[in-house]
């Protein structure tokens, strides 16, 4: 495995991802993968949090918030889709997200196709 910021711990991520789609395959709704992917993390011993309400400010000022998928061990942000096909916006959406939040490295994990999709992000500034 090359070596970026946090690879060893999400190559884990990817792993646990991996095994979760070998098991169930495609074809759920997301929050069927994210309950799966979290028994995974949790085998693994990695701590995560789910559905993490995040704000938003601009200049300072609170604007709105998201939520996020996973974050796991306060290094990685996780978004899990479940689609046919990987649109360029979430693409976008991740690296804002590690923008917005200060967060160095991010995972987009797609289970909506045959084969998982995965693709490692990293907040350069």
């Amino acid at each position: 495995m090359e070596d970026y910021k946090h690879s060893e711990l999400t190559g884990k991520i990817i792993g646990c991802a991996m095994k979760v789609h070998r098991v169930i395959g495609p074809g759920f709704p997301e929050i069927i993968y994210m309950r799966c992917l979290c028994i995974e993390l949790k085998k693994a011993g990695l701590n995560f949090e789910t559905e993490v309400e995040r704000d938003i400010f601009y200049e300072g000022i609170k604007v709105g918030s998201r939520r996020l998928d996973l974050i796991v061990e306060n290094k990685v942000i996780v978004e899990l889709k479940a689609v046919t096909e990987v649109e360029p916006l979430f693409y976008n959406q991740i690296i804002n997200y590690l923008k917005i939040f200060k967060i160095e490295v991010g995972l987009l994990i797609n289970f909506g196709n045959i084969s998982l999709h995965y693709r490692r992000f990293a907040n350069t500034r």
